[in-house]
């Protein structure tokens, strides 16, 4: 056995593509101390691009644009090969040899989730579908692969997001302080972390956009040229429109109660067109704007609604690609003055590796056949161990 194993240390390489579906983030973990009770320390961490090519596709399809069961089969395989590459890539930049990772979390690439059930031959179902297929991974790499988190949990009458939420609490708990952990990826969602707390006071949920609206508009206004609005600078120039933003926020999602969760069958390019590039006139710095002012104002107001007035939150975290958007972050601090609104940097977890971190922490807890989900947070009935683990 090698030696990290041996002293209770293990390796272990999260990977994750979000809402963004922009890239794969890749993070090398060390976790030291029972999986109960981690340590974590991150060893290298890096982005792989999808070529555009390849984001065109998985972007259509996931889109709910006409593919056929082929093309989606091809789709996992190719996503495949490419985490695997990443996984050789991040462990061969921190030279560390693939033999000594322990396992490997991926969350694949969601291109489907349907969160809430639906009627279908008479029986309320729910479903979502990862694709990169796990088994081309392990084959790759040598290491055994934790894949298809969310069904486990779905299973058990779960929303199957956020999966995050546990994490937080491993990693984030503090005696004296509440703690409310926000990631702002294509989706928003934050975990609430009572002081003291025990692991069933915690609960979390998606707030709505994060960056996935900001992200449709600068890719329709640069003609592609431009994925997302660096450090928020377009919107900046903009001003808020406040009709359109209050149309916006009478959308069913954000009045509805938690637990809940979303993704592109919510807030993707349909949502975009119908709101936002229908309006006649419109300057694209403003619609800009008012697409900002939606995440940290929905935000603020999950937070006002379900947290603020019954629980002491001392400190709010922000993870994500958001996190690098200073007009985002800013707007928090101004409508949250109450609240310290702090980078996760300054806990020693990297904005943009933090959510590839806890998938490794989650197949880790796989691994030891521990619970990955809080019911509170999915609304399942009991926790259970998620994953599905292919070996090499």
């Amino acid at each position: 056995m090698p030696e990290e194993h041996s002293r209770g240390a293990r390796l272990v390489v999260g990977l994750i593509s979000g809402t963004s579906m922009d890239g794969i983030d890749a993070a090398l973990v060390r976790i030291s101390g029972p999986a109960t009770q981690p340590r974590v320390r991150l060893l290298g961490f890096e982005t792989y691009r999808y070529s555009a090519p390849v984001r065109r596709r998985i972007l259509r399809i996931a889109a709910g644009e006409a593919a056929t069961a082929g093309e989606i089969s091809q789709l996992n395989f190719l996503l495949g090969e490419l985490f695997a590459e990443a996984t050789l890539r991040v462990c061969r930049t921190a030279r560390v040899p693939l033999g000594r990772l322990a396992a490997i979390g991926t969350h694949g690439q969601t291109i489907y989730h349907q969160g809430s059930p639906t009627r279908e031959a008479g029986r309320l179902v729910t479903s979502t579908l990862q694709v990169a297929e796990p088994a081309v991974i392990a084959e790759r790499t040598g290491a055994p692969v934790v894949a298809d988190f969310r069904p486990a949990d779905m299973a058990a009458g779960g929303q199957g997001a956020p999966l995050v939420p546990l994490v937080d609490y491993l990693l984030l708990r503090d005696a004296r302080r509440g703690t409310v952990a926000l990631n702002i990826g294509g989706i928003a969602n934050f975990t609430v972390i009572p002081a003291n707390a025990r692991p069933e006071d915690v609960f979390g949920f998606d707030t709505g956009p994060g960056n996935m609206i900001i992200d449709g508009l600068v890719r329709h206004f640069s003609h592609g040229q431009k994925t997302y609005d660096a450090g928020g600078r377009w919107a900046a120039r903009g001003r808020v429109i406040e009709p359109l933003l209050a149309q916006v926020l009478r959308e069913p999602f954000f009045q509805r109660q938690p637990p809940k969760s979303a993704g592109r069958e919510e807030f993707g390019q349909r949502f975009v067109e119908h709101f936002f590039l229908k309006r006649r006139g419109a300057r694209a710095e403003d619609l800009l704007r008012t697409a900002t002012e939606l995440t940290p104002r929905t935000i603020t107001d999950a937070l006002d609604r379900f947290v603020l007035g019954s629980i002491s939150i001392h400190r709010l975290i922000v993870s994500g690609g958001g996190a690098h958007n200073r007009l985002l972050v800013s707007r928090l601090s101004q409508l949250l003055p109450r609240l310290r609104v702090q980078l996760s940097d300054a806990c020693g977890l990297p904005v943009d590796a933090k959510e590839a971190i806890a998938f490794a922490v989650l197949a880790d807890r796989t691994m030891h056949g521990l619970p990955g989900n809080l019911p509170r947070v999915t609304g399942a009935r009991r926790a259970v161990v998620l994953g599905k683990i292919s070996r090499p």
